[in-house]
C-alpha cells in the first residue's frame, strides 16, 4: 500500500547494500514508517511497514556508509546535496533580526525583481517541510508588474459577479449554517474587501496586488496537507527579504476561486491546475518605504501544559 499523491501512487524502492552496512540502525531509528529492521547484523527492509516507504530520504541521508539508496516518489541519489556545516547556518540571532526586520511592504518600486533573484526564492521555498512527499504545492509565478496588474483587473472584473456571496440576504441567510464567528468575519471583512478591491480598481487603483513587480500564487492538490502551500509561501516570504526584497502576503483571493463554474474556469484562464483547500499569493519587489521601527507580536495564549 502506498499512500498517494496526484505526482506518485506508488512506495519508494528501498536499496541495501548489505556489504557497506555496518548494523549501526541508525536508519531504523530515524524511519516513522517501520520500513527497516535490524537483522542478524544487518539491516533490511521490514515486513511491518505502516504505509510504506515514503521517499522522506531519512535513511538514506543519515546512513554514514552510505548503504542505503531510496528511489521513486520524485526522488533519488541525484537529490542529495551535503549538509551545510553547523557555521555556515544562521545563528538564532541573525534568524530573529531577519524576522523583526520583516514588515508587509505594499509600496514597490517601479522596478523590476531579476529572474535570478526569483529563482533564489523558489529555491529556498522548496526546502519547505511537507505533509506527505513528495510535494503537492504548485507555485503560479507572475513575473513582471504588467502580469501582476492584468491579473488584478481580470479578478476585479471576475469579483463584480460575485457580490451576491456578500449580499446582505445571503449573509443573513448563512448566518444559521456560519454561526457567529463567520458571519462577523464576513460582514466585518469579506464583504469590505470585494467592495473595496472592485471600487478601487474602477478608479485605477490596484489594492489587490498594489502592482508588484512579481507576485507568486501558492496553492495544492486535494491530495496535500492544507498547511503545504502555506509553510512554503513563508519560506519565500523570509528568503526574499534576506535578498532585500519586501513581501507581502495575500490571503484574500486564494477562497474565491476554488468553488462553482465561474472559478473553474477563472482558474483554467490561468493555468492554475487544481482547486486547492488554502492557498496564498506572495507580493514581492523592491520597497518604496523604509520602516524604522518593528513591533512585537503577542499570540491569543500560550499555555504550558
Amino acid at each position: 500500500m502506498a499512500i498517494p499523491t496526484s505526482r506518485t501512487k506508488e512506495c519508494g524502492q528501498i536499496i541495501i547494500n548489505k556489504d557497506l552496512c555496518n548494523g549501526c540502525g541508525l536508519c531504523v531509528s530515524v524511519c516513522k514508517d517501520f520500513s527497516l529492521a535490524i537483522e542478524n547484523g544487518k539491516v533490511k527492509q521490514s515486513d511491518k511497514p505502516l504505509f510504506g516507504c515514503l521517499a522522506c530520504g531519512h535513511c538514506m541521508m543519515i546512513c554514514p556508509q552510505k548503504a542505503i539508496t531510496i528511489e521513486g516518489r520524485c526522488t533519488s541519489t541525484d537529490d542529495l546535496i551535503d549538509i551545510p556545516s553547523k557555521e555556515e547556518a544562521a545563528s538564532y540571532k541573525s534568524m530573529l533580526n531577519l524576522l523583526y526586520r520583516r514588515r508587509s511592504i505594499r509600496e514597490f518600486k517601479d522596478v523590476p525583481v531579476e529572474s535570478e533573484l526569483i529563482d533564489k526564492i523558489l529555491e529556498a521555498a522548496q526546502t519547505a517541510p511537507m505533509g506527505l512527499p513528495p510535494s503537492d504545492v504548485h507555485v503560479l509565478v507572475f513575473d513582471s508588474k504588467e502580469k501582476v496588474s492584468a491579473f488584478a483587473e481580470d479578478f476585479c472584473h471576475y469579483l463584480e459577479n460575485m457580490k451576491w456571496f456578500v449580499s446582505k440576504w445571503f449573509l443573513t441567510l448563512m448566518r444559521l449554517i456560519w454561526g457567529k464567528a463567520n458571519t462577523e468575519l464576513f460582514k466585518g471583512f469579506v464583504r469590505p474587501c470585494v467592495y473595496a478591491y472592485t471600487d478601487y480598481m474602477k478608479n485605477g487603483e490596484n489594492i489587490v496586488n498594489y502592482d508588484a513587480p512579481v507576485a507568486l500564487y501558492f496553492y495544492a492538490t486535494p491530495y496535500s496537507d492544507p498547511a503545504d502551500p502555506l509553510i512554503a509561501a513563508t519560506y519565500a516570504m523570509l528568503a526574499a527579504e534576506s535578498l532585500g526584497l519586501g513581501t507581502c502576503f495575500n490571503g484574500a483571493v486564494h477562497p474565491f476561486i476554488q468553488n462553482g463554474k465561474a472559478a473553474k474556469l477563472f482558474r483554467e484562464k490561468y493555468g492554475i491546475k487544481h482547486k486547492s483547500r488554502e492557498g496564498i499569493f506572495l507580493l514581492i519587489g523592491y520597497p518604496k518605504v523604509k520602516y524604522t521601527a518593528s513591533i512585537k507580536r503577542t499570540f491569543a495564549s500560550i499555555d504550558r501544559i
